[in-house]
């Protein structure tokens, strides 16, 4: 009797074995088996340009890693959380997405949305990869929070000194969209700019997002001298309110960051914001792009009937392959691991230009591209170097 227990405890603990066994081929060698990164984003509602296009960058990047033969020997998958750009839907969606068990987190593109994003992607050690939070205080909320976009921090002093010293501004209108963190962070950055480069502010003038009659604020810049207009905020509101300064009869070109960066502008601006002008850390410019940037620039033409790929649909592509490349260091898709490998990055070649991560896991960019809304498009104006 005892010799047929022990004859059935062996096998059931070589049957274990092999489970065991089987489990961890399972894991690293199946096929279909796959990498998962998370898009934070919306492809519905107010931002709907900046998660669309962001998404794509990151299709085309997961896209060119499988057809290389994918990463440590799995193919890549997004897993797609669209918030519908609500900001009451962005902690569930980041919490299922981590759920979902992915190695990364792509988004939010908005500073705001981020914001609400990082604490749960920290407190999971998830990494979060903003292709197009700008504003301040975004990596400051944990170690494994970064971004690989061109910050105000440095665009909108740069633009500045080429407002006064190229067009000879004097004298701004600076509009805010209060209660938006993208814009009142951005507010913040111009004015001490403004106030180096002797710029005056004639006046201030404050809406709300989704607002869409903006003559009482109109009415009060009618009163006032000025050379142009600072706007702070998102493409929506930015075009609107420049169609009512034509109403009004002020003819001043609008300035601002990259939140108006979006065919959105021209389309619903149409007349009112020509002249009007956006910088970014990304621009269509294949006199100077390298054969990378290029050969993205000709890939996202023909996935998109010859349309132009914007800032976001860039930034989206490469924060895709700067995770895929730490991941490819460390030899691990655990963010636990391979987040070492991301801080450590330094001249990093991507089709946005050269990125590195300062001590404190800020993107190191140049140049700043500033665009202007001509015959309904967006056409280079200048490309400004970033020397200090």
């Amino acid at each position: 009797m005892k010799r047929k227990w022990y004859l059935f405890l062996l096998v059931a603990l070589m049957s274990t074995a092999l489970i065991v066994s089987g489990c961890g081929s399972n894991e690293k060698t199946t096929a279909g088996d796959t990498i998962k990164i998370g898009f934070l984003g919306g492809k519905t509602g107010n931002h709907a340009h900046y998660g669309i296009e962001t998404l794509k960058g990151m299709q085309m990047a997961v896209e060119d890693i499988n057809n290389a033969g994918g990463l440590l020997g799995k193919k890549v998958e997004i897993v797609e959380g669209d918030h519908g750009s609500n900001s009451s839907e962005a902690a569930s969606v980041t919490q299922k997405l981590i759920t979902q068990k992915v190695a990364a987190v792509i988004g939010d593109p908005t500073t705001g949305i981020t914001k609400l994003a990082a604490p749960i992607c920290q407190s999971n050690k998830v990494v979060l990869m903003s292709a197009g939070a700008v504003g301040t205080g975004v990596v400051e909320l944990g170690d494994y929070i970064f971004r690989d976009c061109l910050l105000d921090a440095v665009a909108a002093p740069v633009v500045t000194k080429y407002l006064a010293e190229d067009l000879k501004w004097k004298k701004v209108a600076l509009v805010t969209t209060t209660g938006l963190p993208y814009s009142e962070s951005l507010t913040s950055i111009f004015k001490p700019a403004l106030d180096k480069y002797g710029i005056e502010i004639v006046t201030e003038q404050n809406i709300m997002e989704k607002d869409n009659n903006f003559s009482a604020q109109v009415t009060a810049l009618a009163q006032k001298q000025f050379d142009g207009v600072i706007f702070t905020g998102y493409y929506n509101e930015g075009a609107l309110f420049m169609k009512e300064m034509r109403k009004q009869g002020l003819q001043q070109v609008m300035a601002g960051g990259d939140g108006l960066l979006g065919k959105e502008l021209y389309e619903i601006g149409e007349e009112a914001v020509e002249g009007s002008m956006v910088y970014t850390g990304f621009a269509v410019d294949t006199n100077n792009a390298v054969e990378k940037t290029k050969d993205f620039i000709e890939k996202y033409q023909a996935k998109n009937n010859n349309a132009q790929p914007d800032m976001f649909s860039a930034q989206g592509y490469d924060a895709v392959m700067l995770i895929a490349d730490a991941i490819k260091a460390a030899e691990s898709a655990d963010p636990t691991v391979y987040r070492e490998k991301l801080v450590q990055t330094k001249d990093w070649k991507g089709v946005t230009g050269t990125i590195s991560f300062d001590a404190n896991r800020e993107p190191i960019k140049s140049p700043v591209y500033l665009l202007e809304v001509k015959d309904k498009q967006f056409a280079v104006k200048t490309v400004i170097p970033v020397t200090d």
